[in-house]
């Protein structure tokens, strides 16, 4: 009996130790919610942290990350969209119970939903073509997202069957499926292979897949030395400190929503673990500190390593930026919307540049992102006519989009020396007591 007391006690004391303990706490600053998270250390723990931050479309201002041995520390400064703190209590309640969870990252909501992952060459009608393909082979698209970055298109789109109104069971149709869209993707003089896949059992995060699917696709390598002079790209550097055997990330770009997720997703699905890390907001600049190693333990160890991190981290920060007019679309669904909306794109001489596809009930909210054929901004005239065609109540035109791409790209990064890192360091722990104190 003593031996099975001893038993149950040592097996709570373990879920308690795996189980991470949450603080939210509206106190401490005047001007963000701060959301402590105490949790023992394991790979991807911090970006299941920043996903459901994320995921609530909550804007990360400040955050200080540090790991002890076997235990990590994250404290996230957050606000809403409207710079505000969280009162909300069902958003509150939410976030404890989902920081608090050891059972990983939630489902996806598309059960019963058929996924296809896309990623091919982007050329100007493409996803018209797409659309209009699976509106032939009888597949509801009911959610959607479309990146497109460095001449590369990355998409998962949710189906189902017309038919039956569910997943596509039948092995034919999904074979069928997969070679239609393989044949657009890859269009008659694609120099790199397009990919396709079909599943009928959909988990993973969206918008962490379509990263790692630009990533597997190589989005990150630039075409030359002279498209790399000609745009300005995000400030990321990475320096040595073999000291303590780390490499320390630098970054700073225009702050904007989503982030820190965006690197955070990118370091992990290249297995780097983040032990240390500093994020802060100034205005509209953000200024991001990682202190990494490989999952080996070791340090990025070649100056090929450190640059494919640095070309893979502004790929990542690059890809949700997108130059055009945001067009939002809500009316009701119905066979074929999808494709009629995009082929009035295309025959417009429109390119989308980013989508994102909603069905609720009976509704169908759509985002879509575009350009002139040429990549430059649209001509007004052209959108009114489009939105005659499809309905001046039904597509509206939002703020047209400024590509938020660091202008400062090649500022001088050699005056941080090796030695201040250490000083840095102590800074970045030092800040983390306080918050921690302040919350205890």
């Amino acid at each position: 009996m003593e031996w099975t007391a001893s038993l149950d006690e040592y097996e709570k004391l373990v879920i308690r130790m795996d189980t991470p303990r949450v603080v939210i706490d509206n106190a401490v600053c005047a001007t963000a919610t701060l959301v402590k998270v105490d949790s023992a250390r394991k790979h991807g723990i911090l970006l299941e942290a920043v996903q459901v931050l994320t995921d609530l479309d909550l804007c990360i201002k400040k955050a200080y990350i540090s790991s002890d041995g076997r235990w990590f520390m994250d404290v996230f400064h957050v606000t809403d969209l409207n710079g505000n703190k969280l009162t909300d209590e069902s958003v509150i309640s939410y976030l404890e119970q989902s920081l608090g969870s050891s059972n990983g990252p939630r489902p996806n909501g598309f059960n019963g939903l058929t996924a296809l992952e896309l990623t091919g060459t982007d050329r100007p009608g493409l996803l018209s073509v797409v659309f209009a393909v699976l509106d032939d082979l009888q597949c509801n698209v009911v959610d959607a997202k479309v990146w497109t970055h460095n001449g590369r298109i990355a998409s998962t789109i949710y189906v189902k069957d017309e038919d039956s109104g569910s997943a596509i069971e039948d092995a034919h149709k999904i074979n069928r499926i997969e070679e239609r869209l393989r044949s657009v993707l890859k269009g008659e003089n694609d120099i790199r292979s397009a990919k396709t896949s079909v599943s009928s059992v959909p988990g993973a995060h969206t918008e962490r897949r379509l990263h790692q699917m630009m990533l597997a696709d190589r989005d990150y390598e630039r075409k030359s030395a002279a498209a790399m002079a000609e745009s300005s790209v995000p400030n990321v550097s990475i320096q040595d400190w073999s000291e303590r055997g780390y490499s320390v990330v630098n970054v700073k770009c225009n702050d904007r929503p989503k982030l820190l997720f965006d690197i955070v997703c990118t370091l992990t699905d290249m297995e780097y673990v983040i032990f240390h890390a500093t994020i802060d907001t100034d205005g509209t600049q953000a200024h991001q500190e990682f202190y990494i190693r490989h999952t080996d333990g070791s340090p990025i160890s070649s100056e090929a390593e450190r640059q494919r991190v640095i070309q893979c981290l502004q790929a990542a920060i690059e890809r949700r930026e997108s130059e055009g007019v945001r067009l939002e679309l809500c009316t009701p669904d119905r066979k074929g919307l999808l494709a009629d909306v995009t082929r009035g794109f295309r025959e417009n001489g429109l390119c989308i540049t980013k989508a994102e596809i909603c069905t609720t009930g009976e509704t169908a909210i759509n985002v879509f992102c575009v350009t002139s054929a040429a990549g430059h901004q649209v001509d007004p005239e052209t959108i009114e006519a489009i939105r005659q065609r499809i309905g001046l109540s039904s597509l509206k035109v939002k703020e047209p989009l400024i590509c938020h791409k660091t202008s400062s790209a090649r500022e001088e990064t050699t005056g941080v020396g090796l030695f201040s890192l250490g000083s840095l360091v102590k800074r970045n722990l030092y800040n983390l007591g306080l918050l921690i104190r302040s919350c205890s």
